[in-house]
């Protein structure tokens, strides 16, 4: 079957088919590991999971790389203000490296409870600081790059498609924009590849700046004040930015305009901009043209229009092929805030006796390009949807066939197949991860068993049925709905014979008896029905 996948880079549905035969490269963007993720953080990663198990129900071999980010998330996406693990760290009174580990841990424990699949590869910041550098250093070479008091930048107007991805209108942004905080920048929306530590402070994360990344000014030849890019030692033009001389009079009395000058000067420490790391993390582990790039909605304007512009003016290739995003996940109707007090964590929804599998669920029961309404009376409802589910997975146990059942019951139409509805979950994924339909194929396939005996139920297929909702879904409605012990079914088989006498008292007695397992039984005209109470 095809799968078709909506193209953000191209604002279309289009029949996906990867650059290798069999292979898929897929890049998510993961987390910052600041804080505890909230549910709209978890619904993302929960969607880009139902595309990881599409692909490999297609027949394709994933490889994917979720980035950790661990440093150089600043609070602003205009690269001002502080960094989210700084300020995390300030908040806990810990170290930025210690906050980074403990929501690192938390987030890859998070995602083992929802049933998320492993990227094979979880990759943090921190450890790609010197493919990062080496990133920077061959922009610098093609001369995208130059340099302001607080770092490094790319420069926008030497990569003329900067605009297209996300169809922005720089001109306007332009007429509007506000005061720039940094004034340097040579357009406001140029993005900061490295960041400068400033002087006199001390960060919990910084490496030392590269000689050969830093332009600073030759005064024999310069004005005060003035800026350098990557292709000249010689003042850009027109620019009045006294603040380089004044970060080149901060590091050393001696300088000769291209960094440090004796092996006694201090070092320019720094650390990478939020964007830096997944371009050099995709293209160092899968290539520098991939097949999938995944994110939020709230990407496509700052984040993945940068990646796009670094990585394609550093490869010379198109970056990705496919660009997947899912949109917001609101609370009550309004957006997460944690002034509101509505970020809601997996701890919070297990504090209210919900499971992370009621969670995913929930999160299935929207599209990914759809926004999705979180409230707990929705998360309710997708608990005891999921309840029902697991119930009619459990029948499971009670249909018995003979060795030569399922294969009369193959080619006749008095027993009910499975056959369809599991191809029709397939199709349904395969197009444009449709979610909503899966679970109302799901919803009708089961409901078909509340009108037939369970012996005419074709076992195998319906097992087959339930294999591939897991498979798709990731419900863990197998792993859930275990066979009740041996001592209980003769408790049922009891009850019946008790009922056929009218012995009405100790067919009571044994449903009470029942119950306090976690059982409960179901009179109907097929017969007696176990499932699981709430």
């Amino acid at each position: 079957m095809a799968l078709r996948l909506h193209n953000t880079l191209t604002k279309k549905l289009e029949e996906f088919t990867p650059l290798s035969d069999k292979r898929v490269t897929l890049y998510t963007c993961g987390p910052t590991v600041y804080d505890y993720p909230h549910v709209g953080n978890w619904a993302a990663n929960i969607y880009w999971d139902i595309l990881v198990r599409t692909l490999i129900v297609n027949g394709y071999k994933v490889e994917r790389v979720m980035n950790i980010t661990d440093v150089g998330h600043l609070v602003s996406d205009a690269d001002e203000g502080e960094d989210k693990l700084e300020k995390g760290a300030r908040r806990e009174g810990k170290t930025a490296w210690e906050i980074a580990e403990f929501y690192a841990e938390d987030f890859l424990a998070g995602m083992e409870k929802l049933g998320l699949i492993p990227p094979e590869h979880v990759t943090k910041a921190t450890d790609f600081i010197d493919q990062q550098l080496d990133l920077v250093r061959t922009l610098k070479e093609k001369g995208y790059t130059y340099q302001t008091t607080d770092g490094i930048y790319f420069d926008t107007a030497k990569f003329p498609t900067y605009a297209d991805f996300a169809g922005l209108d720089l001109k306007a942004q332009r007429a509007g924009a506000r005061v720039e905080a940094n004034d340097e920048k040579r357009q406001a929306w140029d993005f900061a590849l490295w960041k400068f530590t400033p002087a006199g402070q001390k960060r919990d994360m910084e490496w030392e700046t590269p000689d050969d990344l830093l332009e600073l000014p030759r005064f024999e030849n310069s004005e005060p004040g003035a800026s350098f890019d990557s292709d000249s030692a010689f003042p850009a033009e027109a620019r009045q930015d006294r603040k380089v001389d004044q970060l080149a009079s901060s590091r050393s009395e001696k300088k000769d305009g291209i960094g440090r000058t004796s092996k006694n000067e201090e070092p320019i420490m720094g650390f990478p901009g939020w964007h830096l790391e997944c371009s050099a993390m995709a293209m160092d582990i899968l290539g520098s043209t991939i097949d999938i790039h995944t994110g939020g909605i709230d990407h496509i304007p700052v984040h993945h229009t940068n990646e796009i512009a670094q990585s394609e003016a550093a490869s010379g290739q198109q970056f990705s092929r496919f660009w997947l995003h899912c949109n917001h996940l609101k609370i009550e109707g309004g957006k997460i805030s944690k002034s509101l007090g509505n970020g809601y964590t997996l701890q919070d929804i297990e504090k209210r006796g919900f499971s992370p599998m009621d969670l995913r669920l929930f999160v299935l029961q929207s599209d990914f390009m759809s926004e999705g309404n979180f409230t707990w009376e929705n998360l309710e409802a997708a608990k005891n949807r999921l309840h029902n589910w697991r119930g009619y997975a459990a029948l499971r146990h009670q249909i018995h066939d003979r060795l030569t059942d399922d294969t009369v019951k193959d080619d006749s139409d008095e027993y009910l197949a499975f056959y369809e509805p599991t191809s029709a979950l397939k199709v349904a994924l395969s197009d444009n991860l449709s979610t909503p339909r899966a679970l109302q194929i799901i919803d009708e396939a089961f409901a078909r068993l509340d009108s037939v005996a369970l012996d005419t139920v074709h076992r195998a297929s319906f097992y087959d049925f339930i294999q591939m909702i897991d498979e798709l879904l990731g419900l863990q409605l197998e792993v859930s709905s275990p066979d009740i012990s041996d001592d209980n079914k003769r408790l049922i088989l009891e009850r019946m014979r008790a009922r056929e006498v009218a012995d009405w008292h100790r067919s009571d007695q044994i449903r009470d008896t029942l119950a306090k397992d976690g059982i409960a039984v179901r009179d109907t005209s097929h017969g007696t029905v176990w499932s699981y109470l709430g």
